[in-house]
This record gives C-alpha cells, sequence and structure tokens, in this order.
C-alpha cells in the first residue's frame, strides 16, 4: 500500500538525508494508519536527483520539468535512492542509501518537448523515468538502473536477507 505524505516539509539539506528522511516517513506514514494490526514487513523508498549542489524532486509542472531536463542535458548527476524496513517482529527500521551516477546526452529544446509530451516525467523525481522512454536521452550510467528507477534490487535483496526476512518461508 502506497504511503501519501507530503514531501516538501523535509528538515534535511543533503541529499541522501533528504532520501533517507523520506524513505522512513513514509514506512511511519504506513505504520501509524496500520497500527492495530501491524505487518510483518513495510518497505518505503525515496528518490532524489543531485546536480551542482541542488536537489530535484518531483517536478510540479511541465514548465519545471523542462528546467530540470535542461539542467541536465550534457551532464552528470547522482540519483540516490533510499530504502528503509521495517521489522514487525523488532518494531525496528533499517535504512540504506545507494547512489548512481547518471550521463544526460545533450538535448535539444524538439528532444525535451518530445519526452515532455509522454507525461512520463509526471510523479517522478528528476522529470524522467529511465525504465521508459527517458532511457533514450541517457549516454550512461554507473552504477545500478534500478536505483534510478527508484528502487536498488540487489541492496533491497540484500537489505531483506540481513533482515531476516523469511525467503521460501
Amino acid at each position: 500500500m502506497p504511503a501519501k505524505i507530503n514531501e516538501s516539509i523535509v528538515t534535511q539539506k543533503d541529499p541522501e538525508k533528504i532520501t533517507r528522511e523520506l524513505a522512513v516517513k513514509k514506512v511511519e506514514k504506513v505504520m501509524e494508519e496500520m497500527k492495530k494490526r501491524l505487518p510483518m514487513w513495510i518497505c518505503g523508498a525515496d528518490t532524489i536527483i543531485a546536480i551542482d549542489d541542488k536537489t530535484f524532486g518531483k517536478p510540479k509542472n511541465r514548465e519545471e520539468a523542462s528546467a530540470m531536463l535542461k539542467e541536465f542535458s550534457g551532464k552528470q548527476h547522482k540519483a540516490i535512492t533510499s530504502i528503509a524496513i521495517f521489522r514487525g517482529h523488532d518494531k525496528n527500521i533499517d535504512c540504506r542509501s545507494v547512489s548512481c551516477t547518471v550521463t544526460f546526452a545533450e538535448l535539444n529544446e524538439e528532444d525535451i518537448n518530445w519526452y515532455l509530451d509522454t507525461n512520463e516525467w509526471q510523479g517522478v523525481a528528476g522529470a524522467y523515468r529511465i525504465q521508459g522512454l527517458a532511457s533514450c536521452l541517457i549516454s550512461k550510467i554507473e552504477g545500478s538502473p534500478t536505483t534510478v528507477v527508484g528502487l536498488p534490487l540487489r541492496e533491497f535483496y540484500v537489505m531483506l536477507r540481513d533482515n531476516g526476512y523469511p525467503y521460501g518461508s
């Protein structure tokens, strides 16, 4: 069940700390909503894009999305995802962060408008979905592409394993 939280209220400035705070807040929101019957496991994740001491979350509108894509054009940026896992048996929350480097190709106005017309930019950090048509805009990724998608699968598996998730039970 996706937990909706107000992502604009963050107390941190560092991109990794922002994602960690939001991932934990998502887990806590589900815990609050299910306080009478807490599940054994809850997962929350959040992703942010960072470039030149600036952070980029979800764009509010097409103009903001366009500005983000122009900012990324021909440059490298970091995609940072934090995952928080709640273990019901001891009520512990483990939170870890992963980052990767994404290099955008040089984009012209036609490239940006074509991508914005797909509407894939809506509701995602940095105004692009690497698992969709935005892959046409990316020239290189260093690290796991699933980090950019918003759930770094290898790290998620390791976290579950480290926290005693009962695989095969």
